[in-house]
């Protein structure tokens, strides 16, 4: 079998009822047999055959199932967020985004393994083990939504939902082959995402192609009265933006997302993708980002502090992990922690206390907030000018596993191309651009403020300029 697409399984699911019941029990077969290699999902939801039945024909997914990243809440469906410490815990509610895609008539088909509460580029850092690339087993299949993209990409799942704090949906798009959008901080409710660094992350979809992306965030996308970092901008066509003319459209390519650092393999593709793309009749020139060289120590200084002070609330007490412990609540806190918490967890909580405390906080967070809302007023300034920037998504291929592991500066640089987007707050996509060496490559495209629909007018003509339709290996 091999899987469809979202929008080519929705066309499926309206010509025969029984389609969302057969091709969910398909996928669950195929999980057993190829996914013990590929660990991609943490939990099957063993209802999702009944779920797709009781939905097949409501909605405009009619039954079809989605991948649900690990950190996003699922009623009934054990959520870890990949850390020992949440292992065991079934929340009581979904998240709005869940919510949404039931309403549609989704079915939830799994939760995707991930890095440890978000943190890592590779998707090694999950307590139930490394996700690996279906493009090459020995690889890293990017984080942190490394289950989401390599279901999607292997064909155990039609689309995905992963969630994106400084590149976990674009990374791992990159490296699978898949495309990813990070959308525009509050264009869809945060209600129900387990917290890493609530001022950046924001939920997004992993999919085959930029009309499967499209068509899940005119589902998920929108204001929530239960998060108040939602946004009430109107939601606009997303479907319709997928056939705007982009002839005489300006874009721009970031000038220091191309010079140095990154592989060779990898701009030799960007710059023929980026070709492909004048060839639509679009202008293209160079431009620069003001302050970008320190986007990357910014962004780790914000997201540290702030999931020091999110992760305080995990102490084993109340849900999750627990365990026969006796003595003072502070050894016992600690012990817990201690042993439900994975080694970068740990790493990156000590970082961000440490730059919350006294006589750190004016030295480390105060300007790293400073630098953020000076790079995100350059990216505004330029937006005035151009329709999009351009870049590469990652500045190299797929690592093999444990090779970054080790090293924390190496793996933190992984995310100098995705970060920017991240800090300004903007929506950005990875659109498969080409191959190396057999393995993935990316094209990443950045959008202003609710720019959404721009990315994907301009993603689906130069998809079709590509014609990429990558299966990797071990696919269906």
């Amino acid at each position: 079998m091999v899987t469809p697409g979202l929008w080519e399984a929705m066309e499926e699911a309206e010509s025969d009822s029984g389609y969302p019941q057969e091709l969910t029990y398909e996928l669950l077969e195929s999980m057993r047999r190829i996914d013990p290699g590929l660990n991609s999902f943490i939990t099957v939801n063993g209802a999702a055959v009944e779920q797709a039945r009781r939905r097949s024909g409501k909605g405009p997914l009619r039954g079809l199932p989605i991948a649900i990243k690990d950190s996003i809440t699922t009623d009934g469906i054990e959520t870890t967020c990949g850390s020992r410490i949440l292992e065991g815990y079934v929340p009581p509610y979904n998240s709005t985004a869940v919510e949404r895609l039931i309403a549609a008539g989704g079915v939830v088909l799994g939760k995707t393994n991930m890095d440890e509460f978000s943190m890592g580029s590779t998707g090694e850092n999950s307590y139930f083990g490394p996700t690996r690339n279906p493009w090459d087993l020995e690889r890293v299949p990017g984080g942190s939504s490394s289950g989401s993209a390599a279901a999607v990409s292997a064909g155990l799942a039609p689309a995905a939902l992963g969630a994106d704090t400084g590149g976990s949906v674009r990374a791992p798009a990159c490296f699978t082959a898949t495309f990813g959008l990070k959308p525009t901080y509050g264009r869809v409710s945060r209600y129900g995402l387990i917290a890493y660094a609530n001022s950046m992350e924001q939920i997004g979809p992993i999919t085959r192609d930029t009309r499967d992306a499209a068509l899940l965030m005119s589902i998920i996308a929108g204001w929530d009265p239960k998060d108040p970092t939602s946004s009430k901008e109107p939601i606009p066509d997303y479907l319709g933006a997928l056939d705007v003319d982009v002839k005489g459209w300006k874009i721009a390519i970031v000038k220091e997302m191309v010079d140095g650092g990154v592989d060779g393999d990898i701009l030799r593709s960007f710059w023929r993708a980026v070709d492909e793309a004048s060839s639509l009749g679009i202008d293209i020139e160079m431009t620069s980002v003001k302050y970008l060289g320190h986007a990357l120590a910014a962004y780790y200084i914000i997201a540290c502090s702030e999931a020091s002070s999110n992760l305080a609330r995990y102490d084993g007490l109340r849900y999750g992990m627990t365990g026969e412990y006796v003595g003072n609540w502070r050894k016992v806190f600690a012990k817990i922690r201690g042993e439900g918490f994975g080694r970068e967890v740990k790493v990156r909580i000590m970082l961000g206390t440490y730059m919350l405390s006294a006589g750190y906080y004016e030295e480390f967070y105060l300007k790293a907030l400073k630098v953020r809302r000076l790079v995100a007023e350059s990216f505004y300034r330029l937006f005035k000018k151009y329709r999009l920037l351009l870049s590469p998504t990652m500045p190299i291929l797929p690592p093999r596993l444990g090779e970054k592991l080790m090293d924390p500066l190496a793996m933190y640089m992984m995310d100098v191309e995705t970060v920017p987007a991240s800090l300004a707050g903007i929506p950005s996509a990875s659109l498969p651009a080409g191959f190396s060496k057999g393995l993935p490559i990316g094209l990443q495209i950045m959008g202003p403020p609710f720019g959404e629909p721009e990315i994907f007018a301009f993603s689906a003509r130069l998809e079709e300029k590509l014609g990429l339709n990558p299966r990797p290996p071990i696919s269906l």
